[in-house]
């Protein structure tokens, strides 16, 4: 008589958790029946499909929406040459990198030895950060909503950092104007340059593209211009 009360004990643990694992089951595989969520998608790539791939398309004279212009990657680099007198401050700056990215960074070490810089091959002297899909949509939103408006005296960006094949790049001279990064925290200012690629065959093509994402460039040929705003392209 105990066996048996011992075997339907037993049983019934053993349906409880499969009832258990199955709901479980059931929960994790929710989202994924449904699709993604419309909240997760950056607000930004949304607007770039919705609204900015027509306005692009009339404005360049193209047809076919895969011709549209498009962000391929953001990648960031942070010369960190102070690390060769104290270690710490490379953990210092990638902290803060991974604060204004999401996303932690790879090291860089130099290729070779050079004496009048003190520089040992294999010592690190730089970070790097390839950004892509929802996080580079993420950090461009930021970037020129939040951050870049914080720059002293910001009159616009200069247009003549662009490469000739589309691609821009634009230096920052310190890190706080990010409001991840907290000044009691980090009082050394640290510069960075960031490169934007993207698929554009020139750089007309590639300042539209970043235009109507929201880059305050300023007018060609014009100093202190006001800067351009995505309301020209996408209006």
């Amino acid at each position: 008589m105990a066996e048996t009360k011992e075997d339907k004990s037993k049983g019934a643990r053993q349906k409880a958790l499969s009832e258990k694992a199955k709901r479980e089951a059931d929960a994790k595989a929710m989202p994924k029946s449904q699709g993604e969520s419309k909240h997760d998608v950056p607000r930004l790539k949304t607007v770039y499909r919705e609204k900015l791939v027509p306005a692009l398309l009339k404005a360049l004279g193209l047809e076919n929406p895969m011709q549209a212009p498009r962000l391929v990657k953001i990648v960031l680099n942070v010369g960190v040459s102070d690390a060769k007198d104290n270690i710490q401050n490379l953990d210092v700056a990638r902290d803060e990198v991974a604060l204004i990215t999401g996303q932690l960074p790879q090291v860089r070490r130099a290729k070779k030895s050079i004496s009048n810089f003190k520089l040992r091959q294999g010592m690190p002297i730089g970070l790097r950060v390839t950004l892509r899909n929802d996080r580079m949509y993420e950090f461009y939103d930021r970037l020129v909503s939040v951050a870049i408006p914080r720059i002293r005296d910001f009159r616009g960006l200069e247009p003549n950092g662009f490469d000739g094949q589309g691609n821009f790049n634009l230096g920052l001279r310190e890190q706080h104007i990010f409001t991840e990064i907290s000044m009691e925290k980090s009082p050394r200012p640290r510069g960075m340059n960031i490169t934007f690629v993207t698929n554009a065959k020139n750089d007309e093509a590639g300042m539209a593209l970043l235009t109507a994402l929201g880059m305050p460039f300023k007018k060609r040929g014009e100093k202190g211009a006001a800067p351009v705003r995505a309301e020209s392209i996408a209006a």
